[in-house]
């Protein structure tokens, strides 16, 4: 048996082999059109492990005939990319295409190495194919980026990994002599998590564990020699982000289901629950407010708590907050006034706030009529006075609007007496 690993043996030579990323190397789609035209700029591919990034270089390199140069960001410094762009302009000839210079992981880079690869990119001694899992507007410098076009590579779909089993079992030396019997795929796939090289990794270990004839290959035995689900959470990378946002928008949403899975999966994934927690603060002031006050309270207690007891304990407070923020009434009141007051500041930061409401310590103040005219509210009926506070440029500025929610409704007949309130929000 050829000494390789399945997934390895299995790496497609054309596109027409190719499996997945249809909307990238689909019959008219934009990777396709480019390597038939044989014109291709440089470009950066973005997607989870296991979907093709390499593979896709390579077939690139192969299908144009180009010299291609592979450098890896984990071991490779400013040096071997200056050796490598040297070697390239060392073999440039009149009409003669210039080399694919294919960089994985390339969000390791640093800023150095990113820079020793701009005058090369820019003058097309090399065409650039970068891989990563992050997300290059974050990882890569600006320069560069510019330069490059991104395509995004998803997850493979359930039918393209079945579509992979069924070609591994048929076109592999290797499988395709033994007698394997496969019953179900569910447990192949969900193991996988979208991972075209894990699956068939699993695959191989799979069937390598058995002796039988036919090798059965089902759900249980796949969660046999797996002992668990090895999850799908980079809580240094972009899922990190992805999952967070899509809690946070949970509970915005008043979801508590939704929000509780993707809570679970950040936990399962050992996402540090004090993170979690300072972002259920921000939800509680963003997104709940001023409908209910004691989110806040609720929010603050639960951070408290987590700090005290930690994991595994720490995920109850958590749900129990996370739950009553996703189950609460909902106001951004607060976060929209904030924002038109800085908003405000930047145009107007330096207008005078108005005598009269100037503290008056001194006798000179006071003779400068700091203070002076002063109403003070509590001397008049409901604790109320018509006096504006605005500085004269902003007269009758309103930068918050109480919404339609209970709570908000009782600030917002309290603030009737202001004849600036005619309505509770701008939005009814």
């Amino acid at each position: 048996m050829e000494n390789k690993p399945l997934a390895e043996r299995m790496r497609p030579k054309t596109l027409d082999d190719y499996i997945g990323q249809k909307h990238l190397v689909g019959e008219g789609k934009v990777l396709r059109k480019m390597i038939e035209s044989g014109v291709v700029s440089s470009f950066i591919l973005w997607g989870p492990p296991g979907v093709g990034k390499t593979t896709l270089a390579m077939i690139i390199a192969e299908q144009l005939e180009r010299p291609f140069y592979v450098l890896s960001a984990v071991s490779s410094g400013v040096k071997d990319v200056r050796e490598v762009i040297q070697k390239a302009e060392s073999q440039r000839f009149f009409n003669t295409p210039n080399p694919i210079l294919f960089i994985d992981e390339i969000h390791r880079f640093s800023k150095a190495q990113q820079d020793s690869l701009l005058a090369a990119v820019e003058k097309g001694t090399v065409t650039l194919i970068g891989a990563t899992t992050e997300n290059p507007s974050f990882e890569v410098i600006s320069p560069l980026l510019s330069r490059c076009q991104v395509y995004v590579l998803k997850a493979q779909e359930k039918a393209d990994l079945e579509e992979l089993i069924d070609k591994a079992l048929t076109k592999d030396f290797y499988l395709k002599e033994k007698n394997i019997l496969v019953k179900e795929k569910e447990a192949l796939i969900s193991f996988s998590g979208g991972d075209a090289r894990k699956l068939l990794n699993i695959l191989e270990l799979v069937v390598n564990a058995q002796t039988g004839d036919p090798i059965v290959v089902d759900n249980e035995t796949v969660r046999k020699e797996l002992q668990e689900n090895p999850l799908m959470y980079d809580k240094d990378g972009e899922q990190h982000y992805d999952i967070i946002s899509a809690m946070i928008k949970s509970i915005r949403g008043s979801d508590p289901n939704a929000a509780l899975y993707y809570m679970a999966r950040m936990l399962e994934g050992g996402e540090d629950p004090k993170f979690i927690a300072r972002r259920l603060i921000i939800s509680a002031s963003e997104d709940i407010g001023l409908a209910n006050p004691n989110a806040m309270l609720i929010a603050n207690a639960c951070f408290e708590a987590v700090h005290k007891i930690g994991m595994p304990e720490a995920r109850i407070p958590l749900a129990e907050c996370l739950i009553y923020l996703a189950t609460s009434p909902k106001s951004n009141s607060a976060y929209l006034a904030i924002n038109r007051a800085m908003e405000v500041v930047k145009k107007t930061a330096n207008v005078a706030v108005p005598l009269y409401l100037r503290n008056a310590p001194t006798k000179l103040m006071k003779e400068l009529n700091y203070g002076k005219d002063y109403k003070y509210a509590h001397d008049f009926p409901g604790n109320f006075v018509d006096q504006e506070y605005m500085p004269e440029e902003l007269k009758n500025t309103v930068l918050y609007y109480p919404q339609n929610n209970a709570q908000e409704i009782k600030i917002f007949e309290r603030l009737k007496n202001c004849l600036l309130y005619t309505s509770p929000s701008p939005r009814d």
